[in-house]
Formats: structure tokens, sequence, C-alpha cells
């Protein structure tokens, strides 16, 4: 066979498959960058936890181990998402922290059962809050509609929240709270730890790629000899 009718016969192939190729690693090259970054994010968080909190910032770092100090404002509390422990249908109990000279923030106290068998406690008068930073959220296409009425909400949209709270201004994301005292709502005992499973999903898109280059030298060479 002629090297121009070889050429013309891999060609489109060839184009393909290249193509197909700089997806796959551009895949692969953006988990290798995920894994940096979250295990960088993984170092923070343990350093965070072996330490005290931090006074809260205007622009704090995500998952932040910090501390505020304000009022709650009881009267606007909110439920966010839905969550079952045990048996228990349960949600997030979202209370507005009033801040002197700062934006109020919203503080996510903990679990607390849709039905509620127990008191609930609401602390009166200034408080010191410890808990983690979590970044604001926009809804998704599949998340389900808030219903600002009865404060339910599903997404932790500040602003959006805030808006139907009628708090003015509020801060751009939640202070998670932090407590190990028995009772509702139930707070976390901890930062989180978000599942890290970049180096699996790069090694799957490079692997992938090797692959693809391997079929596609098998095929080449089984054409040209036709």
């Amino acid at each position: 066979m002629s090297f121009s009718r070889a050429a013309r016969r891999l060609a489109v192939p060839a184009a393909t498959t290249l193509v197909l190729l700089a997806v796959l690693v551009g895949l692969g090259t953006w988990q290798a960058h995920r894994l940096a970054w979250k295990t960088d994010l993984l170092a923070r968080i343990d350093a965070a936890e072996a330490g005290p909190p931090v006074p809260l910032t205007d622009r704090p770092e995500p998952f932040a181990k910090v501390q505020a100090t304000g009022r709650f404002d009881n009267a606007r509390e909110a439920l966010v998402g839905l969550e079952v422990r045990g048996t228990t249908l349960g949600a997030r109990l979202l209370v507005p922290l009033q801040r002197e000279g700062a934006p109020a923030l919203l503080v996510d106290r903990g679990w607390v059962p849709l039905e509620r068998d127990r008191p609930v406690d609401h602390p009166e008068g200034e408080v010191a809050v410890a808990g983690w930073v979590r970044p604001g959220e926009t809804a998704g296409f599949f998340a389900p509609a808030d219903d600002p009425v009865a404060r339910r909400f599903y997404t932790y949209d500040p602003q959006t929240i805030g808006a139907a709270l009628d708090l003015g201004r509020v801060a751009p994301f939640t202070l998670v709270a932090i407590d190990d005292r028995p009772g509702l709502p139930e707070a976390d005992r901890a930062l989180p730890r978000p599942t890290n499973n970049h180096l699996g999903y790069a090694i799957t898109w490079y692997g992938t790629a090797l692959a693809l280059v391997g079929v596609f030298l098998v095929w080449a060479r089984r054409r040209l000899k036709e």
C-alpha cells in the first residue's frame, strides 16, 4: 500500500484519536491539580483541628476553624436540608448571629428532628461560637425549591436565606458550630474531612489515554497490512 493511500485511510481515525487523547489527558491533569489542592486543604484542616479557633475575619478560608461573638436572633431561625439519623428525619438548625458593627452571620447550630420530642437549647445574651467556615453555595438544577415562608431551605446560600429572613447585610458564608455538649441541636464534633479520590480519578483518565493509544496503534498496524 502506498504511503499516500495509507495516510488517507488513517487520517480521520488518527484525528479522532488525537482529540480524544487530548480530552483524556486534560481530565487527568485536572484531577492531578485537584489532588494537590485537596491534599493541601486536608493538611490545613488537620492543622486547624489541632489548634484553638482563631477570631473570625471578613474573608476566612473555607473550612477554617474560627470563633465569632454576638447574640443569636432565635426569632429568625430556619431549617436547612434534610438528614436522617437512625430512623428520625431532621434538618440543620440555622440561626442568625447578630454582631456589633458587622454583617449578620448565619450559624448552623446542628441537627434537630423535624418532630421534636426534646427541647431545643436557645442561648440568650452574648455568646462565643466556635466552628468551621462553610462557603456559600448556589442552588443546583436539581435542588429542591426553598420555602421562604416556612423558613425551609435546601441550599447554603447566605444571601438568599438572609433576604428571606430580612436580615439586611449578611456574611457570604456560614459558620457551622462545633460543640460536644449533649442535647439539641446536635452540633458537629469536629471539622469535616472531604473525600480525596482524585489520585484514583487521575490514574483512571491517564490509564484510559494510554489504552486508547495502544488500541489505535494495534488497529492502525492491522489496517496497514491489509
